[in-house]
C-alpha cells in the first residue's frame, strides 16, 4: 500500500477510521515556515459534519504536532501531525466483514488484501482520514497565503441546484476565496445554500443520498511552474485530488464545455499592460502545456453521492460467496460534498507546495526569518 504524496514536499498519511488515530506525515518542509495553530483548526472545522445534512459522528479532531515544530516554526525535520478518534462505533460495521457495500472500497479491499484489512468504518479507506489531510494542507494553505497565493472551493452544484462561478477579475475573485473562508456550507450565492440542503434532506428522509460539483480557484501562482508531461499540473493537481474518495471526475478551465467550441472561441488572447501579459478569456483554467501561465488555476471537481445509504441493495457474501441483500446500519452523510470543499482545497495546497519547491527551493516556503 502506497500512502505516501509528492517529489520535493511529500505527505504521508496512516491510521483507520475506527483506529486509535489518524494523521500525517510531512517531509521535505522547509525551516521556518509559521504554523498557525488557529487557522488550522478553522480549516478543520470546515470538514466537521453538522445538522442534519452531515453524519452523527461527531470528532473533535483535535491534533498534535509530535515531531517537526519548536516554537512556532517548522524544524525542517519530518513534521508528524496526530487526531486521536473519539467517536466510533465500530459494531455497526460487523456485517461489512461479509456483506460488500455497494461502491464502496470493501470488495476491492478484500481482493487486495486477502481479509486481513480494518473494515470497521471504511478503514484505512474512509473520509476519516481526509482529517488528517486537511491539517496538513492547511499548514501548507497558510504558508502559501503568506506568499501570496490564495486557494477557494465552493459548490458549483448540488443535485440539481448551482451556484454561480467564482469571478474572473483577481480582485473580485479574491473576494469570493476570502469570503467562503468561513462558510460551512460554501456557497458564493446565498439562495442557492437553502436549495442545495432541502434537497440534501429530501434524499436523506428517502435513505438515498445527492452528489455535486466543486469548484476551485487559485490565485497568486506564477507562470513557469510545472513540467511539460508526466508532471503537468493538471496531471498533479489531478493525481492528489482523485486520492479524495468520492471524487469521480476532474476538470480544468472550461473542460468538456471546450469541446463545442472552435479554436477561435477556445484559444485565450493574450494581452499585456505594460508590466504583465495576462490572457483575456481563460478557457485553459491557468495552464498551457501543463506549465501555469500566471493566470488564476480554476479546475471542477465531481463527487459522487455519498455510497453509504440506507435503502436495500443487492450484494454478495464475500466470505460465503452468496448472493445476498444489505440493509445498512450506522451513521452515514446524505452528501459530502460540502464537506470535501476544503479537502480538495487542502490537497491542492499539497500539490502546489510540492510543485513550488521543485522549481524554487524547498526554502522558497520559509516565512520567518534566520535565527
Amino acid at each position: 500500500m502506497k500512502n505516501t504524496f509528492g517529489n520535493s514536499v511529500t505527505v504521508t498519511l496512516f491510521g483507520e477510521s475506527h483506529g486509535p488515530a489518524i494523521g500525517a506525515v510531512i517531509d521535505g518542509l522547509a525551516a521556518g515556515i509559521r504554523i498557525d495553530e488557529e487557522y488550522i483548526k478553522a480549516k478543520l472545522s470546515l470538514r466537521r459534519p453538522y445538522g442534519k445534512i452531515s453524519t452523527a459522528r461527531r470528532e473533535a479532531d483535535e491534533f498534535e504536532f509530535l515531531s517537526g515544530v519548536f516554537k512556532g516554526y517548522t524544524t525542517g525535520t519530518p513534521l508528524c501531525i496526530l487526531i486521536r478518534n473519539e467517536d466510533t462505533r465500530s459494531s455497526d460495521y460487523e456485517q461489512v466483514s461479509r456483506l460488500a457495500r455497494p461502491s464502496h472500497a470493501d470488495l476491492t479491499a478484500s481482493y487486495k488484501y486477502g481479509g486481513f484489512e480494518d473494515y470497521r468504518g471504511g478503514g484505512h479507506f474512509s473520509g476519516r482520514i481526509t482529517a488528517a489531510l486537511v491539517a496538513a494542507g492547511a499548514l501548507l494553505m497558510k504558508a502559501l497565503e503568506d506568499k501570496g497565493i490564495l486557494i477557494g472551493t465552493h459548490i458549483k452544484s448540488c443535485g440539481s441546484v448551482s451556484d454561480r462561478a467564482f469571478k474572473d477579475s483577481e480582485g473580485e475573485g479574491e473576494k469570493d476565496i476570502k469570503a467562503l473562508e468561513s462558510m460551512d456550507f460554501p456557497v458564493l450565492d446565498d439562495g442557492a445554500a437553502e436549495l442545495m440542503k432541502a434537497q440534501i434532506l429530501a434524499a436523506a428522509q428517502e435513505g438515498d443520498s445527492v452528489g455535486g460539483i466543486l469548484e476551485t480557484m487559485v490565485l497568486g501562482m506564477p507562470g513557469g511552474v510545472g513540467e511539460p508531461w508526466f508532471d503537468t499540473v493538471e496531471g498533479m493537481i489531478a493525481h492528489s485530488i482523485f486520492s479524495v474518495p468520492a471524487v469521480k471526475g476532474v476538470e480544468f478551465g472550461a473542460g468538456f464545455d471546450i469541446t463545442r467550441m472552435r479554436g477561435s472561441e477556445a484559444n485565450d488572447c493574450l494581452r499585456t499592460d505594460g508590466q504583465r501579459i495576462y490572457t483575456e478569456t481563460n478557457n485553459s483554467g491557468g495552464i498551457n502545456g501543463g506549465i501555469t501561465n500566471g493566470m488564476p488555476i480554476v479546475f471542477r471537481t465531481a463527487i459522487k453521492p455519498t455510497a453509504s445509504i440506507f435503502k436495500e441493495q443487492e450484494t454478495v457474501d464475500i466470505i460465503k460467496g452468496e448472493n445476498a441483500v444489505l440493509s445498512l446500519k450506522g451513521r452515514h452523510d446524505p452528501a459530502i460534498v460540502h464537506r470535501a470543499a476544503v479537502v480538495v482545497s487542502a490537497v491542492t495546497a499539497i500539490t502546489l507546495s510540492d510543485l513550488l519547491a521543485e522549481k524554487y527551493g524547498a526554502d522558497w516556503l520559509r516565512t520567518g526569518e534566520n535565527r
